[in-house]
């Protein structure tokens, strides 16, 4: 059950647009005709690790995300081929 208390310190405009992007999600989530999951999984891979779940008018912060996301990803392929190399 909801309650129409309001949240503390977010206003409407606040809790509109969350609501909007928590229907974008929704809306991502179900099967489209023309679309496959592969490609929507590949879109936000790319999206993930270009950093575009930063503020954007933070510059610093959108480049520390791509510089750490890639590089655990260079260490979890590096571990791969480790582990593969060692016990297979």
């Amino acid at each position: 059950m909801s309650d129409d208390k309001p949240t503390p310190g977010k206003t409407d405009e606040a809790r509109r647009a969350d609501a909007l992007k928590d229907l974008e999600n929704a809306a991502a989530g179900s099967e489209v005709f023309g679309t496959s999951s592969f490609v929507r999984q590949a879109d936000r891979a790319k999206a993930h690790f270009a950093g575009q779940d930063a503020d954007p008018d933070d510059a610093v912060e959108v480049w520390g995300r791509r510089i750490g996301r890639g590089l655990s990803l260079l260490a979890f392929v590096g571990l791969l081929f480790y582990l593969a190399a060692t016990y297979l």
